[in-house]
């Protein structure tokens, strides 16, 4: 009798160890609970959403061509039919449970592609994130290694390491009606040889990633695609301006991606735009940034740049090739760009931030400076226009009507060509309507930057050093960082 109670008591064991085993094994695996899916102009993102991190492999296959995703303590938890696949190199997404704890997920492919996969940690909005970038052939992504088949038994290729870290941008606002302004002027046709100055404008956001929620479902990624298309609208209406934008649709760009892209597009400027958000729901008011290499103007700018630059954890390399230029001679053309393009930055800023007042509440009446990664392009001017605080139940209203979107476009579009009246760039149809006496130059203005000497300003406005102090009524040569300079219309004297 005491044998077959011990015989009973030790298979007892044997199951309530399995069960206790099993019950571990469920713990330490994690769902797949839903699929997202973005098409970008170069690329196809794939958001897999987890109750919990796992470790993960990529690799590819041939004839056909297929994506073959193999993740360790997960299971799946959702159906992969209900995704759009259309316009999209995927065809069909299949998935096994090679084990309770191991799954497999098969992407069946139209043409090849190029991976990069990457875990995101959890932040404010999402749970862990398993990422699937699938760049169109050609484009520069990182390949993932192949593997002969994606039967059980085949060893994968080894996972594609994260990207490194990027930023993005912002806007605010607050809707009166804009001024009627007069018809512009009839312009003469282009001359050849004569080009546009380029506009890239950059709408926050995108993708996976909507920016800042507000009150009433809001979300600042559409508020700021609507205005951007409607400034590039209006700055395409006026001969001698092209805009173009950096995000076209509904995705995500990587904030270093995105000073690429303007760079590739020949931008003169680059305009962010954000409708932010702030942890006191009553701030309101619209505010324009630009860089900052010393930190922020003040606490909210501070606060804006930190939230911005955390939300995008996704990036690349997009900086100015310096790799034939010892590194003396690199840093100081590098300086030399950045307080040029800084100083051209608060200018159009100012311009800009004086138009925007006009149609809605400032949060600050002067350009504030951050660190915003997105700005942070030396021979570009850039600027970071934030048309209102999402998260003020007034202004998020307001943000979303087409009438506020408009005039918002509009200040902002007139203080871009207030700037580029003045400043036109050489070899531009602006400038030769300026030289030939068909628009009106108008009084420039420089504001002061850090780094900057009364004798670099002359000289970069090719104006007399002598000329600069009289029109400014200076008894000498000393300036202040910020400092507002009229800048006289005189050729180039002999310097004293």
């Amino acid at each position: 009798m005491s044998l077959v109670l011990g015989v009973r008591a030790r298979a007892l064991s044997a199951v309530l160890l399995l069960a206790v085993l099993a019950a571990d094994v469920m713990a330490a695996t994690s769902e797949v609970r839903s699929v997202r899916l973005w098409r970008a102009p170069d690329n196809t993102r794939l958001v897999f959403d987890l109750s919990g991190p796992v470790q993960h492999s990529v690799f590819t296959l041939a004839a056909p061509d297929r994506i073959v995703i193999d993740i360790a303590g997960a299971q799946l938890a959702t159906k992969l039919e209900q995704l759009s696949l259309s316009n999209t190199p995927i065809t069909s997404i299949r998935s096994a449970q090679r084990s309770p704890t191991d799954l497999r997920l098969v992407i069946d492919l139209s043409a090849s592609v190029s991976p990069k996969s990457f875990s995101l940690a959890p932040n404010q909005q999402y749970g862990n994130r398993l990422v699937i970038d699938l760049y169109d052939q050609g484009d520069a992504a990182p390949a993932t290694p192949t593997a002969p088949s994606d039967k059980p038994g085949d060893k994968p290729g080894t996972p594609v390491a994260p990207p490194t870290t990027a930023v993005v941008v912002a806007t605010r606002s607050a809707p009166t009606p804009m001024p009627t302004e007069p018809p512009p002027a009839s312009l003469p046709p282009m001359p050849s040889g004569k080009r546009a100055i380029v506009i890239a404008i950059d709408a926050g956001h995108g993708g996976e990633d909507p920016g800042a929620l507000g009150p009433q479902g809001a979300r600042e990624k559409n508020v700021t695609l609507s205005i951007a298309k409607e400034l590039q609208r209006q700055i395409n209406a006026e001969r001698g301006y092209r805009a173009e934008l950096v995000r076209t649709g509904d995705y995500f760009i990587p904030l270093r991606r995105r000073t690429e892209i303007a760079r590739k597009q020949g931008a003169d400027l680059f305009v962010s735009i954000h409708a932010d958000a702030a942890q006191n729901t009553s701030a309101f008011g619209a505010s324009v940034f630009a860089l900052s290499d010393r930190g922020a103007t003040s606490e909210t700018a501070r606060w804006l740049a930190d939230s911005e630059n955390q939300s995008d954890l996704i990036g690349g390399a997009g900086n100015v090739s310096l790799d034939d230029k010892d590194k003396m001679l690199a840093g100081v053309l590098l300086d030399l760009s950045m307080t040029s393009s800084l100083s051209s930055s608060l200018n159009v800023g100012q311009k800009v931030l004086q138009n925007v007042g006009r149609v809605t509440p400032l949060h600050k009446r002067r350009v504030e400076q951050a660190g915003f990664m997105v700005l942070k392009s030396p021979d570009i001017p850039s600027i970071l226009v934030e048309t209102g605080f999402i998260s003020n139940q007034t202004e998020a209203k307001k943000l979303s009507t087409s009438s506020h979107q408009q005039a918002l476009a509009r200040s902002i579009q007139t203080g871009v060509r207030q700037f580029f009246q003045q400043n036109p760039p050489p070899g531009t149809y602006v400038a030769w309507l300026r030289d030939s006496g068909k628009i009106a130059p108008g009084p420039r203005e420089h504001r002061v930057a850090s780094g900057e000497s009364l004798a670099l300003i002359a000289q970069r406005y090719q104006v007399g050093l002598a000329a600069l102090r009289s029109a400014n009524n200076l008894k000498g040569d000393t300036i202040k960082i910020g400092q507002n300079l009229s800048i006289p219309a005189t050729a180039l004297a002999a310097q004293p």
